[in-house]
């Protein structure tokens, strides 16, 4: 599979809503897509979830009163498709943001999100706001988000335009 960084957004339909419903092994979490704040990591995330990219990889990193954390090929916090994404620093960590992982500032000092891994918050993280591009918001599931075990698996991740 050849994967590329997005580099326009695709064309959202004004006044549709976008959802990313995650088929975990734990149950399902439905999360809403802000493309209006964050095109390109919409965009990237629909491409990859439709390409089946996320399917069958694990939730390599679980932090209690923190994060749950996805979405790396080699399930060890490293991997990703082999490409990072433009920052799209707007929305705050409440508690079910649906975000980008990325490297730390010292080695990616444009905070350019990983192509791939997203974490979602189990609380509101405020410090994280302005560091991190949030692309989403869990709608249903938070009670499955928080049952989340490292290396629970992420059996697919379906798109819903409603």
């Amino acid at each position: 599979m050849s994967l590329q960084e997005p580099t326009k957004s695709m064309v959202f339909e004004e006044g549709k809503e976008y959802l990313a419903v995650i088929h975990t092994s734990k149950g399902d979490i439905t999360c809403q897509l802000n493309y209006k704040d964050a095109p390109l990591s919409v965009t990237n995330f629909v491409q990859l979830a439709q390409g089946g990219f996320y399917n069958g990889l694990t939730f390599h990193r679980v932090v209690p009163n923190f994060v749950v954390q996805g979405g790396d090929p080699d399930g060890t916090g490293r991997g990703g498709p082999g490409y990072t994404i433009p920052a799209e620093i707007k929305l705050p960590h409440i508690q079910g943001a649906l975000a980008w992982a990325r490297l730390p500032d010292n080695v990616n000092p444009k905070k350019r999100s990983s192509g791939s891994q997203f974490y979602i918050t189990l609380e509101k993280i405020s410090y994280l706001d302005g560091e991190y591009s949030v692309f989403g918001q869990t709608l249903s599931g938070m009670d499955i988000v928080k049952k989340i075990e490292q290396g629970d698996v992420i059996k697919s991740i379906e798109i819903v335009v409603k």
